[in-house]
């Protein structure tokens, strides 16, 4: 066979997106020269984009393994290993590539988030090398017939939204703009819809202030409009939807570390301490008395933390219950229920694999969620949905006795996470597929309003 004439039918198959025809192509070439690094490094791009990271992360091991001096598949392999939570793996590889390359932007530019908590000084530094004079960035189109140009909003200080699940690579042309390192000054990319996918309001400050900047000079539809987004930072949004019938919010109140050691007199325990800025459960803390109050402010870094009083989520089971539902404009859609032992309930930490009895209480949350969650609850969603006035949300909560709803959060940075290919996980991928439909229905209806559709040239 002649591999230069198969890996081009898998590049011009993966330009139309024929990814299983594509993959194919790749391993045929693999097959015939497993260590093929262009073939490799593609195929785990193919994997990636589909959203299959362990596959991804396999192909780039192979590149590095037999390719160790090639700084791209580095940097393809710590980005993965990062997504990962291995931000040691991921700083080895980008180190790695400096050392080959050190004007290499796209690994400083993983170096600034892989050091984000260990080094935010140098943090900063890789930040603005990998980013300066680098802050727009076109994605390969891969239709085949007239794109609609989408501009996409992201800060590259991370609380981003995950979006490649529901905006289609085949449909629209996407143009990634790093909000804080973009001059307002200068013209905008062609486009004729923005996505705001700069979802998290208490790291991403500076990143909102400069897309509301951006959006000034453009006349586009925007989801999810910056200045929205700025007012669901933890403690504005329990302070504005406590004001809404059916709901109990905690009290959260930013406070200094200094001032908590020194001592805060009206603190009632137990208490939950949280870092701003970080989700999924990372650098948050239960306090379950004074006593314990100084360990836990000393594990938490950064000068300021957020006191947020305990909701109790536990059931007469005495277990824990986390829904998360999200709001497609306007819309609500359920997407999962977790059930765990511990306060923290998270989908991946859960018991949802193990117990079956809880798998069947999510599967008739999934399908009828106004019986489960009863019209007091629901109505609470409708009219939460309705105050952030985001076309891309989501919250997460729990139910009281009185059929209340005990917020959690409720912001634009909910993730759409599809479930393992386990069968026993067929009952949730109905919902899920729901979801994203109906968002890539609603990024098509918003572009159709400004039918400026060209076809797509990289930038």
């Amino acid at each position: 066979m002649n591999l230069a004439d198969t890996l081009q039918r898998a590049r011009a198959l993966t330009a139309v997106a024929d990814d299983k025809a594509a993959q194919a192509a790749y391993l045929e070439v693999l097959r015939h020269e497993p260590t093929h690094l262009t073939a490799l490094t593609e195929l785990g791009n193919l994997a990636l984009a589909g959203g299959f990271r362990s596959a991804a992360r396999t192909a780039y091991l192979e590149a590095v393994k037999h390719h160790p001096a090639n700084a791209i598949a580095r940097i393809n392999l710590a980005n993965v290993l990062r997504q990962d939570h291995d931000h040691a793996g991921a700083r080895l590889h980008y180190e790695a590539a400096l050392a080959l390359d050190p004007n290499l932007h796209e690994a400083h530019q993983g170096m600034a988030w892989a050091l984000q908590e260990l080094d935010p000084e140098r943090s900063e530094r890789h930040l603005r090398r990998g980013f300066t004079g680098r802050s727009v960035v076109s994605q390969a189109y891969r239709g085949t017939g007239v794109a609609a140009r989408l501009l996409l909003l992201v800060s590259a200080r991370g609380g981003n939204i995950p979006t490649q699940l529901w905006i289609d690579d085949r449909r629209f042309a996407i143009t990634a703009l790093y909000a804080e390192f973009y001059d307002p000054s200068l013209p905008l990319p062609p486009h004729s819809l923005v996505v705001n996918a700069i979802g998290d309001a208490d790291l991403c400050k500076t990143a909102l202030a400069r897309a509301s900047e951006v959006l000034a000079h453009s006349t586009a539809p925007v989801i999810n409009r910056p200045h929205r987004v700025r007012t669901t930072g933890r403690a504005e949004i329990a302070r504005r939807l406590a004001a809404i019938p059916g709901v109990i919010a905690p009290r959260i109140e930013p406070v200094s570390r200094t001032a908590l050691l020194d001592g805060v007199d009206d603190l009632r325990f137990p208490l939950l301490l949280r870092r701003p800025g970080f989700h999924t459960g990372e650098h948050f803390l239960y306090v379950a008395d004074r006593a314990g109050l100084g360990t836990a402010v000393a594990s938490l870094a950064g000068d300021e933390l957020l006191l947020i009083s305990y909701l109790d989520a536990r059931g007469a089971d005495g277990m824990a219950r986390k829904y998360r539902v999200m709001f497609i404009d306007g819309v609500l859609y359920p997407l999962h229920l977790a059930i765990s032992k511990d306060w923290k309930v998270h989908y991946f930490s859960s018991n949802m694999a193990l117990e079956g009895a809880y798998r069947a209480e999510e599967r008739r949350f999934l399908e009828d969620m106004p019986a489960v969650l009863g019209t007091k609850a629901t109505t609470a969603l409708q009219l939460i949905c309705d105050a952030l006035g985001l076309e891309y949300a989501g919250i997460d909560f729990a139910l009281a006795a009185d059929g209340s709803v005990l917020l959690f959060e409720a912001n634009a940075t909910m993730v759409v996470f599809p479930p393992g290919p386990e069968p026993l996980w067929d009952y949730r991928r109905g919902a899920i597929d729901d979801i994203l439909r109906a968002a890539t229905r609603m990024i098509v209806k918003y572009a159709d309003q400004n039918n400026s559709a060209t076809p797509w040239q990289p930038v």
